[in-house]
């Protein structure tokens, strides 16, 4: 897999502009006394701004104003102003790359500034993995090495310096973080998890492509296919306890970025990264499948209520007027024995009245 790029090209340009608007221009370019005190021992007004210019290219954004730069207009105006000086006269500056390198010297000896070198390279590294333990983000990893390099008053290096630093120190984060994965799996985990890439019996896919199938819809028939796929992704045995090891952005990004290789892919992987990347699919087939045949559960059980509703409320219906049938007939009932009573006849006489004997006994049967 090719190296993805940790920066754009306009990162990279926006890292190594200096600032133009006017805020960030008052914090790091507002010369202080002292300064200005160092400007006025150059002899010349080209020389003083120039020396200037030097002075706050490495305060912000940090690094040596190279020679024939030309600095923005913003930010030239913005430094010549305070030395009551023409910008224009910037175009005289250093026609002597000489003088450029010796007003660096100067700048350096003066403010401590320090030069990029291998050792710091390593200190700066191992300064920088903790975050990259926490955040892969390219962006992110280079801000904070510059604003550490401008703190410590170490003269930035090249931005390929810069990337190359920030990208190793990237690749060390990501295997500490396949370590903490994969440690301490077993032989037959690991055979579990390969047999993930191999094709099922009769079927054409592997049994990763089967788990990572979109869910069912929910029916009586589909939630055992559902608990089926859950009990095979739990048989591999990796434990729910791997997934608290890392961030969990961390390892569901993984399995993202998993579930977008094929298997022949993963196959090609290095052992390390293979089993780190099938153990966070396999745990994120586990919470997926999880969520799923709840939901599904849920979804049926509604159903299962929403029917019997129907049904009853259909039969109710149906049964409705013969109900009320029965309602009136009991009331004529009624009204025939409170008659009775009254005039002393009868009692069974009156309900044979308004229907037979035997009618009223099939009746009150039913």
């Amino acid at each position: 897999m090719p190296r993805r790029e940790l920066l754009t090209k306009q990162q990279r340009h926006d890292f190594s502009a200096p600032a133009t608007d006017e805020r960030h221009m008052v914090r790091y370019y507002t010369l202080s006394v002292d300064d200005l005190a160092l400007v006025d021992q150059r002899r010349g007004d080209h020389n003083r701004l120039g020396f200037a210019m030097l002075l706050c290219y490495l305060r912000f954004p940090g690094r040596v104003l190279q020679e024939g730069e030309q600095p923005p207009m913003a930010m030239l105006n913005f430094v010549a102003s305070q030395l009551s000086l023409d910008s224009a006269c910037y175009a005289d500056y250093a026609l002597r790359d000489q003088t450029r390198r010796s007003h660096l010297v100067e700048i350096q000896a003066y403010h401590g500034y320090r030069l990029f070198s291998r050792t710091l390279y390593r200190e700066f590294a191992e300064w920088l993995l903790p975050l990259a333990l926490t955040t892969e983000k390219g962006p992110a990893l280079v801000t904070t090495l510059r604003d550490e390099l401008r703190a410590q008053r170490v003269i930035c290096p090249p931005m390929p310096v810069v990337e190359k630093l920030c990208a190793e120190v990237r690749a060390s984060a990501q295997r500490q973080l396949w370590h903490k994965l994969t440690e301490g799996l077993s032989e037959h985990q690991c055979k579990a998890l390969d047999q993930l890439l191999t094709i099922r019996p009769d079927s054409g896919q592997t049994w990763l492509s089967w788990l990572r199938q979109s869910a069912y819809a929910a029916t009586p028939r589909n939630f055992p296919k559902l608990i089926e796929r859950l009990k095979h992704v739990r048989a591999v045995g990796i434990n729910l306890e791997r997934a608290t090891r890392v961030h969990q952005n961390y390892w569901i990004k993984l399995a993202r970025e998993g579930s977008q290789s094929t298997a022949q892919h993963l196959t090609d992987f290095e052992p390390l990264r293979r089993y780190a990347t099938l153990t966070a699919l396999a745990l994120e087939s586990m919470a997926t499948l999880t969520d799923e045949a709840l939901n599904m559960f849920d979804r049926l059980i509604g159903s299962f209520f929403k029917k019997t509703e129907r049904r009853h409320a259909d039969q109710f219906h149906r049964s409705g007027k013969a109900i009320n049938e029965k309602v009136r007939l009991y009331a004529q009932i009624g009204q025939a024995l409170i008659a009775a009573k009254v005039s002393r006849n009868d009692p069974f006489g009156a309900i044979e009245q308004i229907l037979p004997w035997v009618e009223f006994e099939a009746v009150d049967r039913h």
